[in-house]
């Protein structure tokens, strides 16, 4: 295993560059392409999330895998290279399986322990298997880290700890009020219907807004919305309607609450846009925008009955956020996890080797009953097939226990040399185990396939 993982994150770098690395569904897809086209890699994914753009690959060479995929990076997100380089960070092998780890349990989050991460790691899986550019390493480790951040959730207290980003940005509206009682009787609008948009719609519900309003540029998408928020078992008791977005204008003159998360590449509300909604207007309007790039121009900031939080506004209200005690619990977990990932790895590193000596082993015991044909042409039926029977549970016996003691020591850390020592010793064709590797592989990807 030689994973690798370039990335930036809020932690890492200022909105500012985050916003303007930010990565469209199709300049995904040909990052991943042009992955890998690059010589040092042989799979690769991305992960892309509002505060987090990270490439993970398996390369055959640490350094100019580093340099291939930040070169990438900047070149698909339009920031050059030495500008870009600054807020990137590296890990590698044990390290970069922590990482994801810790992302998928919500460590690494702006807020800790929100647990929508879990459904964006699964769309990066998803992505890479759709473009065949996800192959065995990658498919095991994306599929264990959604399990590693369920178990995380359902073992740990570190939901506690988490809330969504929705959530938190109106614990951040409200100011120190309770949601619930701050939100009662508002009439809301959220323009986008993608997976943070139906987020923010149930949220809302839930608080006991009066009305919201669902305004997407493919309408369908937001009545469909709309219909979950009010059919009876949603319980929220809300009134949903959709709206197109040309009549965002319009209704954005109505509503008292705002969330925007949308795809798009410009501005969805500018601050001329904003300030005319709230002309001749005596309630304030609270603005929160989920969107990376934003949605909503900066400059609503400064204008008086205007309550603007964003991605930054988030980053710097979550620095101060406490951490619970679970947190150490899960780190634990992580930690536990790595080490087994690590160990089955480095077994399986060592299965087609196996597989391979014992095909071999079998062909030796084939060409010697035969040749014992050969010279002994009277034997029966019955005495053929207890020969061959017996030879085979002594080549058995001979190869079960060095073959199972190989596999102990290839799980534990520097067992990668084992494989190696075995095709050596035992003169295997690199060939054949080769082709056991692509069997296995090409199984893996039909089971994983239908596991996501």
């Amino acid at each position: 295993m030689s994973l690798l993982v370039v990335g930036l994150s809020h932690r890492s770098a200022p909105v500012s560059i985050l916003e303007r690395a930010s990565l469209s569904a199709d300049t995904q897809a040909k990052l991943l392409q042009d992955t890998l086209a690059a010589e040092p890699a042989t799979e690769g994914t991305v992960l892309a999330t509002c505060n987090r753009i990270e490439l993970y690959a398996d390369v055959d060479k640490f350094h100019a895998g580093v340099a291939e995929l930040s070169t990438l990076l900047a070149q698909h997100s339009g920031i050059g290279l030495d500008e870009l380089t600054p807020y990137l960070y590296v890990h590698y092998e044990d390290r970069a399986v922590h990482h994801l780890f810790s992302v998928a349990c919500g460590l690494d989050s702006m807020v800790v322990g929100e647990g929508q991460i879990l459904g964006q790691i699964k769309d990066a899986l998803a992505l890479g298997q759709d473009l065949h550019t996800a192959g065995r390493l990658l498919n095991d480790l994306f599929q264990q880290a959604l399990r590693v951040g369920k178990r995380a959730h359902s073992e740990t207290g570190i939901d506690r700890a988490g809330q969504s980003l929705v959530t938190f940005g109106l614990e951040q509206l409200a100011q120190g009020a309770d949601v619930e009682t701050w939100a009662t009787g508002k009439k809301a609008l959220v323009i986008g219907a993608g997976s943070m948009s139906s987020l923010a719609a149930a949220t809302l519900a839930r608080s006991g807004v009066s009305e919201v309003v669902i305004a997407n540029r493919t309408l369908a998408r937001a009545e469909r919305l709309a219909q979950i928020l009010t059919e009876p078992g949603a319980g929220t008791g809300v009134a949903a309607r959709a709206a197109d977005m040309v009549a965002v204008g319009d209704e954005l003159t109505r509503a008292d609450v705002v969330i925007s998360c949308t795809g798009a590449t410009g501005l969805v509300l500018t601050g001329e846009a904003v300030g005319t909604a709230v002309q001749d207007r005596t309630a304030p309007l609270f603005l929160l925008d989920l969107a990376m790039p934003r949605d909503i121009d900066a400059a609503a900031h400064r204008i008086p009955g205007v309550r603007l939080v964003d991605i930054e506004s988030l980053a710097e209200a979550s620095a101060d956020a406490p951490m619970a005690a679970d947190v150490d619990q899960v780190r634990g977990l992580v930690s536990d996890e790595v080490a087994a990932f690590g160990a089955a790895q480095r077994a399986a590193h060592i299965t087609p080797t196996v597989v391979a000596l014992r095909t071999m082993a079998a062909d030796v015991v084939a060409s010697e009953v035969a040749r014992l044909e050969g010279r002994l042409p009277g034997l029966d039926d019955k005495q053929r097939a207890e020969i061959t029977q017996t030879v085979r549970r002594v080549v058995d016996k001979l190869l079960h226990a060095p073959t199972v003691r190989v596999k102990q020591l290839a799980s534990e850390p520097g067992g990668a040399g084992y494989a190696d020592a075995l095709r050596t010793l035992f003169d295997l064709d690199p060939e054949t185990v080769a082709s056991v590797s692509r069997a296995d592989l090409n199984d893996a990807d039909v089971k994983n396939r239908g596991r996501v």
